[in-house]
């Protein structure tokens, strides 16, 4: 799918440079339990692609001579890779915030039992993906059954303490739209989740990220059979936000694949497109141990439209969370 993307024209999108580095963002592996029609990184059951345990070790290493603050794992499931609690336990002796993005389903997986409650031991911040609060549209985009199992998941962290008030567990949910259209208001859909699953289901959380689908890999393969990629890409364009570019993540994060190559951004990442930096080699994270890269040019194209469309959008959720919404995303939905 990435070859895509270089054939379609143009759209010229601005460029940006990097801000000081607080954050790293580790691709454990693109091994999933599911195999979800959003997913920008093509995971699934089948893929073989993880992270070894030399190349953990680097990110410790990296951790340990760095001034990142945060640790963001990511996959696949990162959780199924056989050194996950080993990395998890090293961030926090160091004092690093580290985030998980679990995809609820993998804490009912046989041999993941214990999970739920490392997570919770070492005050691990859940960042937790629930495309709707609906049974019917969750397992539409995630496959049968992964409702009911998303809550199960969800019920299992809240009685460990995650989401409620003073416990020191965050517990945040991640919405992704369903289809070629930009998420609603975030503020607004959070107040529906936090109203309809404590109703329904007695479940509480933090906070509600509203995450636009990037028009690559398994997303951007079905816009493509359908017709509708141009049009997508049409209509990120047309809801640009240039104040958007003050705070999209590629300013203050690395990426890091499973084999420990970086790029800018996880997207970036699979569109094989790395981090410019030196003689133009593809950079290793052992290569940036004592680099600064404050300043570093980013590399940009059209996908980059994803992040600053209307409210924007980052693995933090929405980036202007004012509730206003541009005229041309009104009219798409």
């Amino acid at each position: 799918m990435h070859q895509t993307l270089h054939l379609l024209k143009s759209r010229g999108f601005p460029h940006i440079r990097r801000n000081t580095l607080d954050t790293l963002q580790v691709n454990l592996g693109y091994k999933c339990n599911q195999a979800c029609f959003h997913c920008h990184v093509n995971a699934s059951p089948d893929r073989k692609e993880m992270m070894s345990g030399e190349t953990v070790d680097d990110v410790i290493a990296f951790m340990q001579a760095s001034k990142v603050t945060t640790l963001d794992l990511t996959g696949g499931a990162p959780e199924m890779n056989d050194h996950f609690h080993r990395l998890v336990i090293a961030a926090r002796k160091l004092g690093v915030r580290v985030i998980d993005r679990c995809n609820l389903t993998i804490l009912s997986e046989p041999g993941y039992e214990a999970l739920a409650q490392l997570l919770a031991e070492q005050q691990v911040e859940v960042s937790a993906s629930l495309p709707c609060y609906s049974q019917e549209n969750v397992d539409k985009q995630r496959g049968e059954g992964v409702f009911d199992a998303s809550i199960a998941g969800l019920k299992k962290l809240n009685a460990l303490g995650y989401g409620k008030p003073d416990s020191g567990l965050v517990l945040n949910l991640v919405y992704n739209p369903q289809g070629a259209k930009l998420p609603p208001p975030q503020e607004a859909l959070e107040a529906d989740y936090h109203r309809l699953l404590q109703a329904n289901f007695g479940i509480v959380f933090n906070r509600l990220f509203t995450i636009t689908n990037m028009p690559i890999q398994r997303f951007g393969s079905t816009l493509v059979s359908k017709g509708e990629f141009e049009g997508y890409m049409d209509l990120l364009v047309a809801n640009f936000q240039q104040h958007n570019l003050d705070r999209v993540m590629c300013r203050s994060l690395l990426s890091v694949d499973y084999q420990g190559y970086v790029y800018d951004c996880d997207f970036n990442q699979m569109l094989d497109l790395p981090l410019q930096h030196g003689a133009g080699l593809k950079p290793h994270l052992r290569d940036l141990m004592a680099v600064d890269l404050l300043g570093n040019p980013i590399v940009v194209k059209d996908h980059c439209y994803g992040c600053t469309a209307g409210q924007g959008s980052s693995c933090g959720g929405a980036l202007d969370n004012d509730g206003e919404t541009s005229a041309a995303l009104i009219a798409a939905e």
